[in-house]
């Protein structure tokens, strides 16, 4: 079992930055895919970033690509997701998520585990 826990969020003007992180626990963070989703009120749950558990693949969704940047830290078994240029569109509640054994299920939105989310609000 993979615990995630997610911080950072909050409340930013338009224009503003914001960094997000990921804290796992319960199986070695190393092997461990690694994305974040989020869902608007109203809509879906969708797809924003991802990277494989050695960091040699990253993916974005087109609306976020040149402002957030995933990363990861295998020492301090967190996951960031810096978030640049926000605007109102990307007011939402960000989860974290997690697998152990394929990365296209994290992009795909499948994966084995997800944090609870936090609340992220872009004020224009």
């Amino acid at each position: 079992q993979v615990h995630l826990v997610e911080s950072g969020g909050g409340l930013v003007q338009a224009g503003g930055s914001l960094r997000l992180s990921c804290t796992a626990s319960g199986r070695t963070f190393g092997r461990l895919h690694m994305g974040w989703f989020r869902q608007a009120p109203g809509k879906e749950r969708e797809f924003v970033a991802a990277i494989s558990w050695s960091a040699s693949s990253t993916d974005y969704a087109d609306s976020v690509k040149g402002r957030f940047t995933i990363s990861r830290d295998n020492v301090r078994n967190t996951a960031y997701l810096q978030m640049n240029s926000l605007n109102a569109e990307d007011t939402a509640v960000y989860y974290c998520a997690a697998d152990s054994q394929v990365y296209r299920w994290v992009v795909a939105g499948a994966p084995g585990y997800w944090g609870q989310g936090t609340q992220v609000t872009v004020s224009s």
